[in-house]
């Protein structure tokens, strides 16, 4: 078995993936906050999975972690996991010792990409764009990953698209992320609310002028950082994914809408055919569990084929 787990901000997703590539076994636990409560999740979310799938020991062949942050390229250190209350940990060292197993981590973004890839059955290349708190994508070439040398390749959140936009948290305006990522959007509607971005597109639908400009703007930036993978890394499909995905059909329409405008208006963009490159990862996709499985298992994490 080869164990992956998405550990997020507020829940840990693990599975467990048998040799032949299907998921075996699936648990999800609260992620506890700061370095020891977050090293306990992970030992936690493994110890569940045996217990559900009463493995016998020497079952799990390896673990794998995708965690938001970045990951520092060759080894197993976690530094501004904001998200977890982490500043600084080597992950890997630190529950290598009770898992008995080989650990390997990743950017979460990253992993999903993998994971995506894999559930999807894809071919050729991929873009996964994870639209969420922030936005950030993850590159998979020929069922590599991506990572580039400084581990930033697919970080799409943080290009300026427009010079007057609203302030991004990096100190530009006008980032896709200041448009389209969830706090960004949450942050300027600024009214309460469990779910801030689906409330921004219903008070759009009733003709709220504040709404509409978020909206507008959510589907400007999604649909800049379409444009921007394909044409940089010329993907064959662009996934999108994240917690802003559950919004579906209505997402989905706007963005199309968007890249359609740009087509009308370009030959070249036409001709890119991006609408039909753009699909939605299916609700409640273990993406970045399955992922961080299948780099868990590979010696080069950015060689990673995305296969069972």
């Amino acid at each position: 078995m080869k164990i992956g787990l998405d550990v997020g901000g507020t829940k840990t997703d693990a599975v467990a993936v048998a040799p032949g590539g299907a998921i075996a076994g699936r648990v999800r636990l609260a992620t506890g906050w700061g370095p020891d409560a977050v090293i306990q999740t992970v030992i936690d979310a493994v110890a569940s999975l045996r217990r559900e799938l009463a493995l016998p020991d020497g079952a799990i062949a390896s673990v794998g972690i995708g965690t938001p942050g970045q990951v520092v390229s060759g080894t197993g250190r976690v530094v501004h996991a904001v998200n977890l209350g982490v500043d600084e940990l080597d992950l890997a060292a630190a529950v290598a010792p009770a898992l008995g197993v080989p650990v390997h981590v990743e950017n979460d973004v990253k992993a999903a990409a993998i994971g995506a890839y894999a559930l999807l059955g894809a071919t050729g290349s991929m873009a996964y764009l994870n639209l969420g708190t922030g936005v950030a994508a993850g590159i998979v070439l020929d069922g590599a990953l991506r990572r580039g040398p400084r581990g930033t390749a697919g970080e799409v959140g943080h290009i300026s698209v427009d010079p007057h936009g609203p302030l991004c948290r990096c100190g530009q305006r006008g980032c896709i992320e200041a448009l389209a990522g969830g706090g960004a959007i949450a942050e300027r509607w600024s009214r309460p609310g469990a779910l801030p971005v689906r409330d921004v597109f219903d008070a759009a639908d009733a003709g709220d002028a504040l709404a509409r400009d978020l909206r507008h703007g959510l589907a400007r930036g999604v649909a800049a950082a379409v444009r921007i993978l394909v044409l940089t890394a010329d993907v064959d499909t662009v996934v999108l994914g994240g917690g802003i995905t559950a919004l579906g059909a209505r997402l989905m329409a706007d963005v199309s809408a968007e890249l359609g405008a740009s087509a009308a208006a370009s030959p070249f963009m036409r001709s890119l055919g991006l609408e039909e490159r753009v699909a939605l990862l299916p609700a409640g996709s273990p993406a970045a569990a399955l992922g961080a499985a299948l780099i868990g298992d590979s010696r080069e994490p950015e060689e990673a084929l995305a296969r069972g």
